[in-house]
């Protein structure tokens, strides 16, 4: 079976759902169209990994085992953090860029 026909389930962890609605909400105090559109980007970005979670690159780093873990960028600053098991994708976190993210590995 090639990728393109491939259906993958989408799991969107609790702490994941938590960091998006603290991201977003922390938008909203500047720009409600910011946070808006940062949650627009989630559930886009979210349903296309549907098909196509492969396509992003490794969340590097030397505290995490090589190839554990990918990354898709959101809105230019926030990186929606994934693994892929078998036919499932796991979404395991919502971190902005600007800030230090070496707590969650």
């Amino acid at each position: 079976m090639d990728n393109a026909s491939r259906q993958y389930d989408v799991l969107i962890s609790h702490e994941a759902t938590q960091m998006l609605v603290s991201h977003a909400r922390f938008l909203a105090q500047v720009s409600e169209s910011a946070a808006t559109r940062l949650i627009a980007a989630f559930q886009e970005s979210t349903s296309t990994l549907t098909q196509f979670p492969e396509r992003s690159p490794w969340l590097t780093d030397p505290l995490i085992p090589q190839g554990k873990y990918r990354k898709l960028l959101l809105e230019k600053r926030y990186l929606l953090v994934y693994q892929i098991k078998e036919k499932t994708v796991y979404v395991d976190a919502v971190i902005d860029t600007r800030q230090d993210y070496g707590w969650l590995l």
